[in-house]
């Protein structure tokens, strides 16, 4: 299972300044996802966070993964512009990304940033991310086709089907459930693994609805307090 991953600068301040900043983080991104234990497969590198999505082979490979690279990357920047304390809005935000419908979907969201941004016309113009990679204009070593990715075609046949999915419109339901399970930790995934995994994990993946509010019940002496985290579904963050 994949993972999309996102990492803001503290404050929403820029990480990312001129453009050795962004080579340089795209050189150690390369270097240690591979012995983080990750594959990646998608990323875009915005003024100030970053998004990537990637397939860790263990439970641990993510966070080894944005811990080392958040670190070195970190170092390099305050040296660079002579400040100190963080740079990163602390822990990364992450969410569990499965089915094909879920994962071409959230790589398209993820190379779209700049355009949605107003910073680009299209996903071919911006030079900070996997799209070029992708529809294999220019070679990235660093890239691994999802799977799904591959059964859109072979050889050229993926790349041309991918870059079709960039004429579409985008969804506004999609953008939606795409933030909002990344930024409250849960998941991109079919039904009926949805449903295994929060019988296996015993964790909602996905926000729950509000209700009415319980009523008291005096005569009992119950409190019929309002559990707020299990309401919102608000659960510790994955990754």
């Amino acid at each position: 299972m994949s993972l999309h991953v996102v990492q803001r600068g503290h404050n929403r301040q820029a990480c990312f300044q001129q453009d050795l900043d962004y080579l340089l983080y795209l050189k150690w991104l390369g270097n240690l996802v591979g012995v983080s234990g990750c594959v990646l497969h998608a990323y875009c590198l915005m003024t100030n966070h970053v998004h990537l999505l990637i397939t860790p082979s263990s439970e641990g490979s993510c966070a080894t993964l944005m811990r080392n690279l958040g670190q070195r990357y970190a170092q390099y920047f305050n040296r660079r512009y002579e400040r100190r304390g963080s740079l990163w809005e602390g822990r990364f935000r992450s969410c569990l990304v499965d089915s094909p419908r879920y994962v071409l979907a959230c790589q398209r969201y993820i190379e779209l940033n700049p355009v949605r941004a107003g910073m680009v016309a299209s996903a071919s113009d911006y030079r900070w991310s996997s799209h070029n990679g992708n529809c294999g204009r220019i070679a990235d070593r660093f890239l691994t086709p999802h799977a799904t990715f591959l059964a859109l075609g072979e050889g050229a046949d993926d790349r041309r089907r991918y870059q079709e999915l960039f004429g579409e419109a985008d969804d506004p339901g999609f953008l939606a459930a795409v933030r909002d399970a990344t930024n409250g930790g849960f998941a991109l995934v079919g039904e009926e693994l949805k449903s295994t995994l929060e019988a296996r994990t015993g964790r909602h993946l996905e926000r729950r609805k509000r209700g009415p509010a319980p009523t008291t019940n005096r005569s009992a002496g119950t409190s019929g307090e309002r559990d707020f985290d299990a309401d919102l579904g608000l659960r510790p963050q994955t990754g």
